[in-house]
């Protein structure tokens, strides 16, 4: 479940970032390219703050 809900999250913020890029300021993207570096760090490490924030709210695996 947790899984499933990261992906969400980091889909929408990719989303809105870019749409906020086109409709409101460029520098939106870096909020992107954040996300993006993100994930990378994720499958690379295996870690994941968003993984920890949804544990301690009580989100099962």
């Amino acid at each position: 479940m947790q899984e499933r809900i990261v992906r969400a999250i980091a889909g929408i913020f990719i989303i809105t970032s870019v749409l906020l890029a086109v409709y409101v300021n460029i520098n939106w993207l870096f909020f992107t390219g954040f996300v993006g570096l993100n994930l990378l760090q994720s499958s690379i490490t295996k870690w994941c703050l968003m993984t920890d924030i949804l544990s301690k709210l009580g989100v099962p695996k």
